[in-house]
């Protein structure tokens, strides 16, 4: 006996099915594994079989084509092909949640793509599929391609694979998670992504801050809507870090400064606030190199920062990055540019 893989489309019919598998049945063909792909074309059906060793691909093929399937496609399968759909998919996702980087590796495994590409910029056309060509959108910036010679690719495959990528930007967020950092005056602080249940000590941050570090941060005095903020501490692409006080004798922690890093294009805008008794303490070179290192493994060409010309603090916070910058004047206020490493990600590598 030989193990088979096949793909063909019927009728979204009650009793379509039936006649497809009684068609390989005659030809004692045993059906191992079956998946149903609804599509707007019918109901695909994903099949591995074990066949006869005297039946070939032709004979496969006209089985289908008498059982009324259409678009049929074949192609041998290996022992590897028998693990349960559900559990092998399973052992991807825990694969990524360990190891982000090898999302494109993961990508290739679950859907059998020939080419998997990433790119730092925005998918050019609509995510989605176009018969064997995929595109999908990383949370964390950029958009991949997947392309397979044959089959096409299904509406259930896509969900599943932009599933797993979701999955892979909690798991990438989570890898940089939750550092203790030690401030030069021996200060002790946690670092870690924003998460939505942060918007109440978040907008405290803002309460405690003064006037002129608001302005200084969202060039206004105003105190940011609490959806705004719900929208910077998840942003849709990019990272925002919150630096907290250590909770100790069953005090609460509390939020000292926030950094954003919103991507748009293949770059990303930074902005810090920190509270005014954390200022000039090392606090705001801290979060921005964490915020360089996250900004260069998503493989972003640069990061750009819109500063008030008297904002001094967070000049020198920029200088001490040592990188080159550009700066362009509009009145008061400066645009500072920032390149980053030409270098692909790692994750971008694996992807190939």
């Amino acid at each position: 006996m030989t193990l088979w893989r096949i793909r063909a489309t019927v009728d979204d019919r009650p009793g379509y099915l039936s006649v497809l598998t009684a068609s390989l049945a005659l030809r004692g063909v045993n059906i191992l594994t079956v998946q149903v792909h609804t599509t707007e074309r019918g109901a695909v059906d994903d099949f591995l079989v074990d066949a006869p060793d005297t039946l070939d691909e032709a004979g496969l093929l006209a089985a289908v084509e008498r059982g009324r399937g259409r678009d049929c496609w074949v192609a041998r399968s290996e022992a590897r092909g028998l693990a349960d759909q559900p559990t092998r998919v399973l052992g991807l996702a825990t694969r990524l949640v360990h190891d982000p980087d090898a999302t494109g590796e993961v990508l290739r495994a679950l859907l059998g793509a020939d080419e998997v590409t990433w790119r730092a910029a925005a998918a050019p056309a609509r995510p989605g599929i176009d018969g064997t060509t995929m595109l999908l959108v990383d949370p964390n910036g950029g958009s991949y391609a997947l392309r397979r010679v044959a089959p096409s690719f299904t509406p259930a495959e896509y969900a599943r694979a932009q599933a797993l990528l979701e999955l892979g930007a909690t798991a990438a967020r989570r890898s940089a998670e939750q550092v203790t950092v030690v401030l030069p005056d021996g200060a002790e602080l946690t670092v870690r992504p924003a998460v939505a249940d942060d918007l109440t000590a978040v907008v405290e941050l803002h309460e405690a801050c003064s006037v002129r570090s608001r302005q200084r941060r969202y060039l206004g005095a105003g105190l940011p809507s609490p959806a705004r903020l719900r929208r910077l501490l998840e942003p849709a692409r990019g990272l925002t870090l919150v630096a907290a006080t250590t909770g100790s004798g069953g005090a609460a922690e509390s939020v000292v400064a926030m950094a954003n890093l919103l991507a748009e294009g293949d770059e990303a805008e930074l902005a810090l606030l920190v509270r005014d008794d954390w200022q000039r303490r090392g606090l705001g070179s801290t979060l921005l190199r964490r915020l360089t290192r996250q900004a260069e493994s998503a493989g972003y060409a640069a990061m750009v920062a819109h500063v008030q010309g008297d904002n001094t603090p967070m000049l020198r916070t920029l200088r001490r990055l040592s990188r080159p910058t550009t700066v362009e004047r509009d009145g008061p206020l400066l645009t500072l540019t920032v390149p980053l490493a030409a270098e692909a990600p790692a994750r971008a590598k694996s992807a190939g």
